[in-house]
């Protein structure tokens, strides 16, 4: 028995509508890649490529301020781009720190999917008081724009909530900006550091979710700290997901997962409101 027209077109119909809905989302990967740079062999960057190549837009840390820093960003790009997708990339000056400290960021996209506008730049108004000033980047994605804020923060036992607590003037300083804050906190989202953002109305994609790399597994546990996180306007952004990826359970010793890096990378999907 044929099925009636009316019904094909229907389904049809649907069909496309929920098409519609599953493009209608934006992953972003943030990661911590651990001296990004001479040391990441091309075998390596191989690997993290496999990880990271079925999302939208990938925001890095720990680029290497020095020699070695931005060819491993480009080569990286270049690996990406031979997997199926166009990416584009930038990446940012070396951070206003001391020689032992300075790093860079780097973004990745897909530009068939989002596109960067103006020009991404260190945050300057606090460079004094952070010591890795976070990397702003604005990307516009269905005539909407959103503005990630990159960021590494000092190590825990530096007490990374004496530049993390700078935060809460951040939406002020820039008001018309959607800001989405991501990045190596070295800190959980319990601290009470960010319960300013969390009253202006921003929520953390994670909560009690560790995210960087023991030494050694314990009894199958790997994960020692909850650092890493995505903190999000809950009234401009629909959160639709957040997961982390164990890449690490693809290595038989957590060793070798480590020369990819110490962290593992964190995943937010959503759409803006």
């Amino acid at each position: 028995m044929k099925t009636p027209f009316i019904f094909r077109l229907i389904l049809i119909v649907l069909t496309l509508f929920a098409g519609q809905l599953t493009l209608a989302q934006i992953s972003i990967v943030s990661w911590n890649l651990q001296n990004l740079g001479q040391s990441k062999s091309p075998e390596t960057l191989e690997q993290i490529a496999d990880f990271v190549r079925d999302y939208d837009i990938v925001a890095i840390q720990e680029v290497v301020a020095g020699y070695g820093g931005t060819q491993a960003v480009a080569a990286l790009s270049d690996i990406l781009n031979r997997k199926g997708a166009r990416w584009m990339y930038v990446v940012s000056d070396p951070t206003q720190s001391s020689a032992y400290k300075t790093e860079r960021y780097a973004y990745f996209w897909k530009p068939f999917k989002v596109q960067l506008i103006n020009k991404p730049f260190l945050e300057k108004f606090y460079a004094l008081e952070i010591d890795r000033e976070p990397f702003f980047a604005d990307f516009k994605y269905n005539g909407k724009i959103f503005t990630l804020v990159n960021f590494h923060a000092i190590t825990k036992k530096m007490q990374p909530e004496t530049e993390i607590k700078y935060f809460k003037f951040l939406p002020d300083l820039y008001p018309t900006k959607n800001l989405i804050f991501l990045g190596d906190f070295n800190c959980p989202q319990t601290h009470s550091v960010f319960n300013p953002l969390k009253k202006m109305g921003y929520e953390s994609a994670f909560q009690n979710q560790k995210t960087t790399l023991r030494q050694k597994c314990f009894n199958n546990d790997c994960l020692a700290s909850e650092f890493d996180n995505f903190f999000y306007k809950s009234d401009k952004i629909r959160f639709l997901k957040a997961e982390v990826i164990h890449f690490y359970k693809k290595y038989e010793d957590v060793k070798l997962a480590r020369k990819l890096s110490d962290h593992i990378p964190i995943l937010m999907i959503f759409d803006l409101l």
